[in-house]
């Protein structure tokens, strides 16, 4: 046995390797998308972990994966410390580690759920997928839920292998990007041929990938490219920075930009004019003074959906609140329908345990945001139903499926993020939504990424991010009949679930147990 010193010393070194791994597994991701850096890390990571003394040395590895997998996945969110850097920017890292140390924990469980299946085996390898996944979802519910850089956004790095979505939903990506990970360990046997064995694991996987892409590739070919006649849609990304945001020297400048944006000549001459979230540098009152500057931008007979700040109708006892809201206003300058925000950023838009954390929110003023009713669909004149979706909530799957929806407004401010990965991971989201539910998507945001998508995911119009300008567009269908996703959810996903932990249990069964693996 080893001596106390080197058996520390060697949980150190397989901490640190753990962390490594999990790096290199977030540089799949939106932007970057170097897809063989999921299956190296997720390998080295299944082999490591096999090595692990006891389920409690693997939820000490999983740990230590998890927190490099989310550090480098969303150092992102130091940005939007950058903003009120004079009070809020000394918090930005301790913030970001202990975020990222919590949502470390999900894929610490996994892995020691892994462990308890054996050393020994196929049984933990074919369990690490199953259980990697169920604490994705885990990690997409409790708490308000945090389902950011799910394993099956790596598939973002085409159309084709994202399709999919359409049958197993982003959880169901996360399956098959994991068991792909796992497979290769399925052929390393004792005693075989090394060579033999590797090349025989990876022309099996790049033999499913490519069937996976040939799936989307065909799925895609057959894809209808109508649209809704009679309409024009122009979104506007007028591209504020969030310092000038809610400076009232700058309301009136701003308010001015998205008019004259709006206004901009055809052709085409727009029928319905979009705002992202917060484009009102104000709280909404509902003077008549301000609806009818609004009305100015409307075209005739068309309408305006815009993102504004407004207060929520509070009891006398209670104390003041807001709400995130997407107001619709018609030509005759008439409020026809509003959607307020349903999930809400927690430090963002309100202080989970207030009393505990005397410390305010990150966004500007005192006062906290509170849910809406809901869900709903939105009506716009003129236009079929919609999801709406402020910003936050496009990154949980399936949200509000609905049957009467026909597609999906995404206003979002990403401004927080400035040029950061942020942004163009939260926009992937957003495109699988819309391949999820069948349902094509229209996303306005203030400072970028807004984008027209069909309901493939495929982008059929986008301005870039930290760019002014608008998007001309027509309004994309959604495809024929409801995806598998829209009508049983995560089912499908599930039943895979049970299925292979159920054999990895099996397996467990009549295998031999060991202390170790390799």
């Amino acid at each position: 046995m080893a001596p106390p010193s080197g058996r520390l010393r060697s949980y150190v070194v397989c901490v640190a390797l753990a962390a490594g791994l999990g790096s290199l597994t977030a540089l799949a991701f939106a932007p970057y998308f170097i897809l063989p850096l999921t299956f190296v890390g997720f390998v080295g990571f299944v082999i490591l972990l096999r090595s692990a003394g006891s389920w409690r040395s693997g939820f000490l590895f999983g740990w230590a994966f998890g927190l490099g997998h989310f550090l480098l996945g969303l150092n992102w969110i130091t940005e939007s410390f950058k903003v009120e850097a004079e009070t809020l920017g000394a918090l930005a890292w301790p913030a970001v580690v202990g975020l990222c140390a919590f949502l470390a924990v999900f894929p610490a469980a996994a892995a020691a759920a892994t462990r308890a299946f054996g050393a020994a085996g196929p049984a933990p390898i074919v369990a690490f997928a199953p259980l990697w996944t169920l604490a994705e979802m885990a990690r997409g519910t409790v708490l308000s839920g945090f389902p950011w850089n799910l394993v099956g956004y790596v598939w973002g790095v085409s159309d084709e292998t994202l399709q999919l979505a359409s049958l197993l939903g982003i959880y169901g990506l996360s399956l098959i990007a994991l068991s792909l990970s796992s497979l290769p360990l399925l052929f390393a046997k004792r005693n075989s041929k090394p060579l033999h064995s590797a090349f025989f694991a990876l022309a099996t996987v790049f033999l499913v990938a490519t069937s996976l892409w040939g799936l989307g590739a065909l799925r895609l070919a057959g894809a209808a490219s109508d649209v809704v006649p009679a309409v024009q849609l122009r979104l506007v990304q007028a591209n504020i920075s969030q310092e000038a945001k809610w400076d009232p020297d700058e309301a009136s400048e701003i308010l001015a930009r998205y008019m004259r944006m709006s206004a901009v000549p055809g052709p085409p001459v727009p029928t319905h004019i979009f705002w992202p979230e917060t484009a009102l540098p104000f709280l909404f009152d509902g003077s008549q003074e301000l609806v009818d500057r609004l009305t100015a931008a409307i075209p005739p007979s068309g309408a305006l959906a815009v993102g504004a700040v407004r207060p929520a109708q509070r009891r006398p006892d209670q104390e003041p609140a807001l709400l995130n809201t997407l107001l619709v206003f018609d030509w005759e300058g008439r409020l026809t329908d509003a959607y307020d925000k349903i999930r809400l950023v927690p430090f963002g838009e309100f202080m989970p345990m207030k009393a505990l954390l005397p410390i305010k929110k990150l966004t500007v003023g005192s006062i906290d945001f509170v849910p809406g009713e809901g869900p709903q669909l939105l009506d716009i004149p003129g236009l079929p139903a919609a999801v709406p979706l402020i910003c936050y909530e496009a990154i949980f799957p399936g949200s509000k499926g609905d049957s009467r929806a026909q597609w999906i407004l995404n206003a979002t401010n990403d401004a927080w993020f400035g040029p950061s990965s942020g942004p163009y991971q939260h926009f992937l989201a957003a495109r699988v939504r819309a391949i999820e539910l069948g349902l094509p998507v229209v996303r306005v945001a203030n400072t970028g990424i807004s984008a027209v998508v069909d309901a493939y995911g495929r982008i059929v119009d986008s301005l870039p991010l930290g760019t002014a300008g608008v998007i001309d567009a027509t309004l994309p269908r959604p495809v024929g009949r409801p995806t598998v996703y829209g009508r049983f959810g995560n089912g499908p996903v599930l039943a895979l679930i049970a299925a292979m932990l159920f054999t990895a249990g099996v397996s467990a069964i009549f295998t031999p147990r060991r202390r170790s693996g390799y």
